[in-house]
């Protein structure tokens, strides 16, 4: 069953039915519907049973592919983590000016995709391998960030930052400084064990950290 929400779908499995049957009724009942759910930015969530990571990553994986959602998360059912995270999202999100400084880009980018802009950037997806985000000020992907993200690129100010709710990216730059991941990425470069992030620069050199209240409230 498919619950439609004004921000996000919720999917009801019946426990028995094999998960493969699943993603076949569930791909061909969002195909047959594609101009009803249009285009929207979502969150999914889902009850009934348990999914390990290889099944989420198919479950999204057949949504994007029968649909145009675009997902920005998996809300999960740890409440207080839940909290936590939209309260350190909502700090971000008060620390980008309003107006002409701000930028809102809604969708991933994939594909070899380049954004640049001179602005503040708050990216509604995923930024995935081999594509790459470059603002002069700040980052923040309300999703995860498989790619490149360069901030602080024309003033090489060390007090920029870049955030995202699953931070595995391939490579950062920071103003003057550089980071390269060494961990080996999966095909959608998502982990089991993630959480949202944010990087700066600390003591010369890009530091990562669990992205909280109390972080943003040093910058």
């Amino acid at each position: 069953m498919i619950k439609s929400y004004q921000n996000g779908i919720n999917l009801i499995f019946k426990e028995d039915i094999p998960f493969e049957e699943i993603i076949g009724e569930l791909s061909a009942k969002l195909s047959s519907s594609r101009s009803f759910f249009g285009n929207a930015d979502v969150a999914l969530s889902y009850e009934g049973r348990l999914l390990d990571h290889s099944q989420e990553v198919a479950l999204v994986e057949a949504i994007r592919q029968s649909s145009d959602l675009n997902l920005i998360c998996i809300v999960g059912r740890d409440e207080e983590t839940n909290k936590r995270y939209i309260k350190a999202i909502q700090k971000v999100q008060e620390k980008l000016p309003t107006g002409s400084e701000g930028q809102l880009h809604k969708g991933s980018l994939k594909n070899s995709e380049v954004l640049e802009t001179d602005n503040n950037i708050v990216i509604l997806g995923d930024v995935y391998p081999g594509s790459a985000v470059m603002s002069s000020k700040n980052i923040i992907i309300l999703g995860g960030l498989y790619g490149e993200a360069y901030a602080g690129t024309d003033t090489g100010e060390k007090g920029a930052y870049i955030a995202a709710l699953e931070m595995e990216p391939e490579r950062l730059h920071i103003g003057d400084f550089k980071y390269k991941s060494s961990n080996k990425q999966t095909k959608w470069g998502i982990h089991p064990k993630v959480q949202p992030k944010i990087a700066y620069v600390k003591n010369s050199k890009i530091v990562m950290e669990p992205l909280t209240k109390e972080i943003l409230d040093t910058f």
